[in-house]
């Protein structure tokens, strides 16, 4: 063994895990949000769709009992554009009823608005922004200056503040004077728009709605990426299985 080198590799970090909210979160962080913004909140924990994809909705999206995802509103260059949704793929996923009556009742109290925006395709990614077709959408959701969403100022202005006001997160002290500026809010990644999508998948899965038809509704190319991501929302799985087989061996006698 002397004279022997041995490579010795650090342990890999450990992934972190999707972490979903409880209904009660859910319901005290929507409370504490805008109104105009509440709808945001549903469609991302009703049809598990991306903050992107929820700034880009529009009433017309709504075919049936489902909600057609076909655009999200994107940042570019320090510039607002529409584009696909993520991996250029369009889907459809199914709308619950309470929350197509939701969408009824917000465009009751904030009519769309016709936005439009340069059409961002990935297939033309240098294309000048002037030179890019311009798509107009009656948008469910815009600002208080009727204008499309910036995510980063609204996380900033409005999904923050409201995490803040449920508990989700603390503010931190305030800088002295002289001081720079620092955080205003406690690091808050994994309590982002995205922690919604991971609820849907977690209500779903526990509900025992397949991988397959999950990884449809989200938009996952691969349904082993649905799996890896979320198959710790799935405690009552194996249990499924063992009750199947024991009634199956009682059956047999």
């Amino acid at each position: 063994m002397q004279g022997q080198q041995f490579s010795i590799k650090p342990p890999k970090k450990p992934e972190r895990k999707a972490r979903a909210w409880q209904q009660d979160r859910v319901d005290a962080v929507r409370e504490t949000l805008a109104d105009r913004y509440r709808i945001a909140l549903d469609l991302g924990v009703g049809c598990g769709l991306r903050q992107g994809e929820a700034f880009g909705f529009s009433p017309g999206d709504v075919r049936g009992d489902s909600v057609h995802i076909e655009r999200q509103i994107l940042m570019y260059k320090s510039q607002l554009y529409f584009g696909p949704p993520k991996g250029g793929k369009e889907r459809d996923a199914p709308l619950p009823k309470i929350l197509a009556k939701r969408l009824l009742t917000h465009q009751e109290h904030f009519k769309p608005i016709d936005v439009t925006l340069p059409w961002l395709d990935p297939e033309e990614p240098d294309l000048a922004r002037e030179d890019r077709r311009k798509v107009t959408v009656p948008l469910l959701i815009y600002t208080g200056r009727r204008g499309a969403i910036n995510r980063t100022t609204w996380n900033t202005k409005a999904w923050k503040p409201a995490l803040a006001d449920a508990g989700v997160i603390l503010p931190l002290p305030k800088q002295r004077p002289g001081e720079k500026p620092s955080r205003v809010w406690e690091p808050s990644r994994e309590h982002g728009f995205h922690v919604l999508r991971h609820t849907y998948a977690s209500v779903m899965l526990e509900a025992g709605e397949s991988i397959v038809s999950l990884a449809k509704w989200l938009g996952h190319s691969d349904p082993a990426f649905t799996l890896r991501t979320y198959t710790h929302f799935m405690p009552q799985a194996g249990a499924r299985g063992l009750s199947a087989i024991e009634a199956w061996f009682t059956d047999l006698g």
